[in-house]
């Protein structure tokens, strides 16, 4: 299994940072992005795991775990990108299979995620990981 690392650092954060903007252009500020990471962390649990490759961050995800009356205990992945140079290469088969181990250690019975309707590859990759869809996901905005 591929080195799955939790960012921890200042340093480990924006490393993730060239990756996670493929997948969230909008965050495209290294400092707004860093500053965003640690507010995530403080007020609900959110941390980013990541894999290198040769050095250089090649994938990330961002996961938080969470409990609602509706699935009990579950870790939500909010974020989950393999650089675009890098996929099909097994980084994320070892990020989503990590995720999996450290949900089931915290005693979570589900993993969850959203994917944007468009996202066909990303589809095609959740259902090879034998996911499945259970909701729409509803949205408005404030």
């Amino acid at each position: 299994m591929r080195d799955v690392r939790i960012a921890e650092s200042d340093q480990d954060i924006l490393e993730c940072h060239p990756v996670m903007v493929q997948l969230r252009p909008h965050h495209g500020d290294a400092g707004a992005f860093l500053a965003q990471v640690r507010r995530q962390q403080a007020r609900c649990g959110f941390a980013l795991a990541f894999v290198r490759d040769a050095g250089a961050v090649v994938a990330v995800a961002g996961f938080r775990i969470d409990e609602m009356l509706s699935r009990g205990l579950y870790m939500y992945v909010d974020d989950l990108v393999t650089d675009a140079r890098h996929r099909s290469r097994g980084f994320g088969d070892a990020l989503m299979d990590w995720l999996a181990a450290r949900a089931r250690a915290a005693g979570c019975t589900m993993l969850v995620l959203d994917s944007g309707v468009h996202r066909a590859a990303a589809h095609r990759f959740y259902f090879r990981k034998r996911m499945e869809i259970r909701a729409f996901n509803f949205g408005m905005r404030l």
